[in-house]
């Protein structure tokens, strides 16, 4: 039964709840330390320039405390530095290695480990009060080349498995909430996925995996994770019956990893009904890999239903009392796998590459109860003018118009874009502009942080081209999408 006091874990700072806009999306590092060690500060929200104070940006850790569940994020352990770091830090509260606990990277010849990059995640999670949930002892990719490609009898590879996967949930003993103990072993129609594991040892590979687990570490909870398993079809019936055959043959499962790796329009519509059906087995469930990947650039009406999206899969989680969190695979555009997997898709992460937290974002936070008192205006509730005044060979002056078109006031506003042909920023007036790569963000001024329902705010700069000079297609307005005119 989920309880709101046990995983309040720190108290509600209101200098972390205010990751706003500024300190966010133009590099800023939030600094400061509580005595729980979360990296969460003391103080007051930002001001909008007037003196008033401007209305604070979601936290989703304490959101996600306060509805008894976790919301967490995969890293990347060499980038848990600067704002990427700090980000990390402030809005998850559950964090999980992208690569670093993975058999090829811990284990690359047998017997000789590296424990580095594991050690760095788990070091980075105790210092920032989170919990870490270990990904993943045995699966069938990632391995180095004498477990994939080795001769083995079903007794040799057995003790290969169980000996690794004592040595690494040994090492990391009473500091793993979950153990991902056995990834993807299924196929699309609910056979077997043929790993080295299941063609030498046969179906008990995965209760031996899940006992040796229970012996390295009591405490850690142990999932069995796998993709396209969020609806109800032919592969999540696979896996319903595989955790309902071992918890019968008293083997020990704690819960099931529904990975979430979406696509834009095509979230299950029996989502929740199928994190129900594997809660009422007796076993917890939990998102585990969340992203929803869409063509690239993305429209205003593609980020809006992406925020649509994260809010829906977010209140499945809520809805059902054995969820026990989401977890997004990476927090950021940067950091995403899509991209290199599939071709014309990404934008799949709730921040842009510039750390600029995307519509995705805002559909999270109100997915667990938060409300924005109107300084993020929804999605079509801004309109955007760009125009380019003049240009020259390898230059150009632009100038942009921001217009509130909702009822309420925006206190506090950052404007992001993404270039569509590499163009780059080098002055500006009005507003402070950074880039990286080609994702920018515009900070408003001390003076005109305002802009009243009906009323605009312009500002300007001066940029550089080569080959092209093609207007912004897409803009955001402290994460909510804006029209374009």
């Amino acid at each position: 039964m989920r309880g709101t006091s046990m995983k309040l874990q720190s108290l509600r700072r209101a200098a972390s709840v205010t990751l706003a806009a500024a300190s966010l999306v133009i590099g800023g590092a939030v600094s400061g330390h509580t005595a729980d060690g979360s990296g969460h500060t003391e103080g007051s929200g930002q001001t909008d320039g007037s003196g008033r104070q401007a209305a604070a940006a979601p936290v989703l850790r304490d959101l996600a405390a306060a509805k008894g569940i976790y919301y967490g994020t995969a890293v990347t352990a060499s980038k848990l530095t600067g704002t990427y770091g700090t980000i990390v830090g402030e809005q998850f509260d559950s964090i999980t290695p992208g690569n670093e606990m993975k058999w090829g990277s811990v284990e690359p010849t047998r017997g000789s480990f590296n424990w580095s990059g594991a050690d760095a995640v788990v070091n980075y999670a105790e210092a920032h009060a989170q919990k870490v949930r270990g990904h993943t002892l045995v699966w069938h990719s990632q391995l180095p080349n004498w477990v994939s490609n080795g001769s083995w009898t079903a007794d040799t590879l057995r003790t290969v498995m169980t000996d690794h996967i004592a040595t690494e949930a040994g090492r990391y003993k009473d500091r793993i909430d979950h153990w991902d103990v056995v990834n993807e072993p299924f196929n699309e129609d609910g056979t077997r996925r043929q790993s080295v594991f299941q063609t030498a040892i046969g179906d008990s590979y995965i209760a031996d995996a899940l006992r040796a687990a229970r012996a390295a570490d009591p405490a850690a909870k142990l999932y069995v994770n796998d993709y396209n398993v969020e609806g109800v079809n032919a592969k999540s019936t696979a896996l319903y019956n595989l955790v309902k055959s071992l918890k019968e043959q008293g083997v020990p499962i704690d819960g099931v990893g529904l990975q979430a790796h979406l696509i834009l329009g095509q979230v299950p519509s029996t989502l929740q009904a199928n994190i129900q059906r594997f809660a009422d087995l007796g076993v917890d469930v939990a998102i585990t890999e969340l992203d929803i990947r869409t063509t690239v650039p993305p429209t205003s009406a593609q980020l809006a239903q992406q925020k649509a999206e994260y809010k829906a899969v977010t209140a499945a989680c809520v809805a059902v009392s054995r969820c026990e969190g989401v977890t997004v695979w990476g927090f950021t555009d940067s950091d995403s796998w899509i991209p290199d997997v599939f071709p014309g898709y990404g934008a799949a992460t709730p921040y842009d590459e510039n750390f600029q937290p995307k519509p995705a974002y805002y559909g999270i936070a109100e997915a667990l109860g938060w409300t924005d008192g109107g300084t993020n205006p929804p999605a079509g509730a801004c309109a955007v003018t760009y125009a380019v005044q003049s240009q020259w060979n390898t230059g150009f002056t632009a100038q942009v118009t921001v217009r509130n078109t909702s009822t309420a006031a925006v206190n506090g506003w950052t404007l992001a874009w993404s270039w569509p042909a590499g163009q780059s920023v080098t002055q500006a007036w009005n507003a402070t502009v950074t880039q990286s790569g080609s994702a920018v963000s515009a900070a408003n001024a001390t003076y005109n942080a305002a802009i009243a329902p009906g009323a605009s705010v312009t500002f300007g700069f001066n940029g550089s081209w080569s080959g092209g000079n093609t207007a912004p297609t897409a803009f955001t307005l402290n994460g909510a999408a804006c029209t374009v005119s």
